[in-house]
């Protein structure tokens, strides 16, 4: 195991740009709420829960999912939620989270939208003012449900578009093409918003096409299973479309057989813009450094590569040009710091993609 790279993996500022907070809720922290609310679970204690946390797909790993998130009752409960994940990645060095909540699974048990937004949107205030994380909210579609659902789910979130940043599409993927959102996501684009959508995680290319065609979306969440086609790896490429990869998921829900047969080098090698993330870190067995040590333990990952990475990770992000040369500064600074030639010195920050102090 290479320690000098796991040291820099940890020390270098990142954006976790695919992360769904109903994913960070720990074991511990369902029967904490559960017991607060007076919902009876069907788990005696924490470690049968978590037991539980195992899958072989998409499509188990949804269902306990969505079961666990039935402790969320109030707005305290997304508060709580959302401000123990933030502090939990500050100590990863996050220091810009994109985050999705899925408000229809919210909303069919009753949860009014603006319980969990004012939870939700509280905690990254204090994020921000308390740890310096900065943050956008993307509400997500769930695509397992109608068109006509994400029309009334907007609908109903009309009143609190100022507190939300982008709209996503997630869920079961297999038979749910993103071409059934067409409609929604037009409608998103004309009230100004970012899109992005998961796609090329078990579906095949043509679901990476659709999102790209037909949503006109921003990024691509996943994206694995764009390198099957190369015309859209050329197209990704030529676009600068982000991928927001998420290691751990891909190895627990079985997208790859092995971590040591992960992509995530190959995408590199091919100019697409890949990005590190962990997506349900709950679930999955790991938040952002989780996956980065992965990787490196896996995989021949080299210092360009944690730098490309990281650097993805803030060029993919909804945030100002300022704000990412503010980031990238910090990241070159770290790098030049950590280089065995580099005298250590602080560097001004360059947007030429090469990493300081690189051979």
């Amino acid at each position: 195991m290479n320690e000098e790279l796991l040291q820099l993996a940890q020390r270098m500022p990142k954006a976790e740009l695919h992360l769904h907070i109903e994913g960070s809720l720990e074991p511990e922290m369902v029967f904490r709420l559960a017991l607060r609310n007076g919902v009876r679970l069907n788990y005696p204690n924490v470690n049968s829960l978590r037991a539980a946390y195992a899958f072989n797909n998409l499509q188990e790993f949804l269902n306990i999912y969505y079961t666990g998130m039935s402790v969320l009752l109030k707005e305290e409960d997304f508060f709580d939620l959302t401000w123990t994940y933030l502090t939990r990645v500050h100590q990863d060095n996050v220091v810009h989270v994109e985050m999705f909540f899925d408000s229809q699974a919210h909303l069919e048990r009753g949860i009014p939208i603006d319980v969990q937004i004012s939870g939700i949107r509280r905690a990254l205030q204090n994020g921000k003012e308390q740890l310096g994380i900065s943050s956008k909210l993307i509400l997500s579609f769930l695509r397992h449900l109608s068109e006509e659902h994400a029309f009334e789910t907007l609908k109903l979130a009309k009143p609190f578009l100022d507190q939300l940043d982008g709209f996503g599409l997630d869920s079961t993927e297999i038979g749910n093409p993103p071409e059934k959102f067409a409609r929604v996501f037009a409608r998103c684009r004309e009230l100004g918003f970012k899109i992005t959508a998961h796609a090329g995680e078990e579906g095949p290319p043509d679901y990476v096409y659709q999102a790209l065609d037909l949503l006109r979306v921003d990024r691509i969440d996943h994206g694995n299973r764009s390198l099957d086609d190369a015309v859209l790896v050329h197209r990704l490429t030529d676009e600068g479309k982000t991928l927001t990869v998420c290691p751990l998921s891909n190895l627990k829900l079985c997208v790859v057989k092995d971590m040591d047969q992960h992509p995530i080098l190959t995408m590199l090698k091919r100019g697409l813009k890949a990005t590190v993330n962990s997506d349900d870190p709950a679930y999955f067995g790991g938040y952002v450094n989780d996956n980065y040590r992965a990787l490196i333990e896996h995989l021949p990952v080299t210092r360009e590569d944690l730098y490309q990475l990281a650097r993805n990770s803030f060029e993919g992000a909804w945030i100002t040009e300022e704000e990412k040369t503010k980031h990238l500064h910090e990241l070159n600074r770290v790098f030049a710091q950590t280089d065995p030639l580099s005298t250590g010195g602080e560097i001004s920050c360059n947007r030429t993609g090469k990493i300081p102090g690189g051979r």
